[in-house]
């Protein structure tokens, strides 16, 4: 699934090319993952794209409305597993699983394509973002260090399940949760609350590295993701843990293990990240009492 690098360089991508340009026509192919595909027939022809920006995995296009009534509008976009949103010319050949196109004033196409339609679109009306994005976390990009490590130590789960948690930090996602864990030596089953402040920090630190790192990279091209361009990303060929089970750790030689935390694959390194202590209780055997030894009724 893109993740937050993924989608950044794909909206950076859009931001390149589409603020200005308007909107002449829609096309749609299968609907059932748009909410009120007639609302996009309706009401997209006319409108000029003002803006892309993303929120956390989402791309939130900012329209100015062709409404009679000039309300704004914002298109709501997520790719889910496989779904693409690229330019194209007009006349360029339309790729198998595309269920939408734009038709844009300049002579091109924004179309979106996506084999298993995981994806979501629709469409927002102004004032309908905060309650439609409003109970989204923190962006890990753009929370403060402070902020990072309040959230985190505050709740009393996995540390890879909480990463993972859109209404904690949005936009994470399995590959990047596992790169940043192991680039801060922070076993995928410690608990945020007993994690120290400077463990936090550590952790902070790799993750914005991590994510940094990758969308200069162009993202994580795994299977099916494709920038703005169609161009592949190339981060993939600088993980150090994510689906290398079994190969030896880039620090410590040792192998990588993968196991199930948060009902999601987890790869680590079992030297560098040190797995959390279980601690023992002793079990307490009651003495018998008085009359009631074996053989007594």
């Amino acid at each position: 699934m893109p993740e937050l690098p993924e989608v950044e360089t794909v909206a950076r991508g859009l931001r390149a090319a589409l603020p200005g340009r308007r909107i002449l026509s829609v096309r749609l192919g299968k609907t059932d993952f748009i909410e009120d595909p007639a609302a996009l027939e309706r009401d997209l022809p006319g409108a000029r794209i003002e803006s892309v920006v993303r929120h956390g995995k989402f791309l939130v296009l900012g329209l100015e409305g062709a409404q009679a009534d000039g309300a704004g509008l914002a298109l709501l976009v997520h790719l889910g597993m496989t779904g693409q949103l690229v330019t194209r010319p007009n006349e360029a050949p339309v790729a198998p699983h595309t269920h939408v196109i734009f038709g844009l004033d300049d002579g091109r196409e924004l179309r979106y394509t996506d084999i298993r339609r995981f994806g979501r679109m629709r469409l927002m009306r102004s004032g309908e973002q905060g309650s439609v994005l409003g109970g989204l976390g923190l962006d890990p990009l753009e929370a403060s260090g402070a902020e990072f490590v309040a959230v985190l130590h505050s709740r009393s789960a996995h540390v890879k399940a909480l990463l993972l948690d859109q209404h904690v930090l949005r936009g994470m996602g399995n590959i990047y949760t596992d790169e940043s864990l192991w680039r801060a030596r922070i076993h995928p089953r410690r608990i945020g609350t007993n994690l120290s402040p400077g463990e936090l920090r550590r952790l902070y630190r790799a993750v914005q590295d991590v994510l940094k790192e990758a969308i200069r990279s162009r993202g994580s091209s795994i299977s099916d993701y494709v920038d703005s361009e169609g161009e592949r990303g190339e981060f993939q060929l600088k993980h150090r843990v994510y689906q290398r089970e079994g190969k030896k750790c880039f620090r410590c030689r040792a192998p990588i293990r993968r196991i199930i935390v948060a009902g999601r694959s987890s790869h680590f390194c079992p030297t560098c990240q040190r797995a959390p202590r279980v601690r023992r209780t002793k079990v307490k055997t009651r003495k018998p009492r008085e009359g009631r030894r074996k053989g007594w009724r």
